[in-house]
């Protein structure tokens, strides 16, 4: 008796998760803006990149820079601190601006410090296994003019079933060898997200 009704629970347990929603997956353009949560997201990331990187190269620092080396600034892109009261991959932001800074054409855009490390490991190897013709050799690497680094700040606003995210973006380009702020951006995003009661 106890196996035939652990049988029966078995099979209705089957039955129940079988007649359960089903998940279903849509592949959408990676440029559509979708906003489920209202927190920020991929389209926040570009388009804040995009604007700011946008106002930086069309502030007066670059004039005098060309107009002083005769060259286009070689910039890199440092940390961006996420100060948030959500998670946010600063990573994907800090793409976004190198791919903002190579996509002008205007400056010379250099490997970050993670990067410049493994870069430095292929060549040590290269120099040890490569053919003589094929090496890349050791200190010639494109020392950064200029660093950019930022933040990234939000303040709520909620009441009942409703919320105000407003999200800051603050960016600085540094002159590494002076230390001179050559250049202070700031972008602004308000999302208003409400939420629908769900009646009995």
């Amino acid at each position: 008796m106890y196996k035939i009704s652990s049988c029966l629970l078995l099979i209705g347990i089957l039955l129940i998760s079988a007649c359960g929603p089903s998940k279903q997956v849509t592949r959408i353009d990676s440029n559509t803006t979708v906003d489920l949560s209202g927190r920020w997201n991929d389209t926040d990331s570009r388009m804040v990149a995009e604007k700011m990187i946008s106002d930086c190269l069309g502030h007066v620092w670059l004039i005098n820079h060309m107009e002083d080396t005769s060259e286009r600034p070689a910039v890199i892109v440092g940390g961006i601190r996420n100060k948030s009261t959500e998670h946010i991959a600063t990573q994907t932001f800090i793409s976004d601006i190198e791919r903002a800074f190579i996509n002008s054409g205007r400056v010379r855009p250099v490997s970050s410090k993670s990067e410049r490390d493994e870069l430095r490991e292929e060549r040590a190897d290269q120099s040890e296994n490569a053919s003589i013709e094929t090496i890349k050799r050791m200190g010639r690497e494109l020392g950064a003019d200029y660093m950019m680094t930022g933040e990234i700040n939000t303040i709520e606003d909620r009441e009942g079933g409703k919320q105000i995210v407003f999200y800051q973006t603050d960016l600085t380009l540094t002159n590494i060898e002076s230390n001179e702020k050559v250049w202070i951006g700031q972008e602004k995003i308000k999302k208003f997200i409400g939420r629908k009661k769900f009646k009995m």
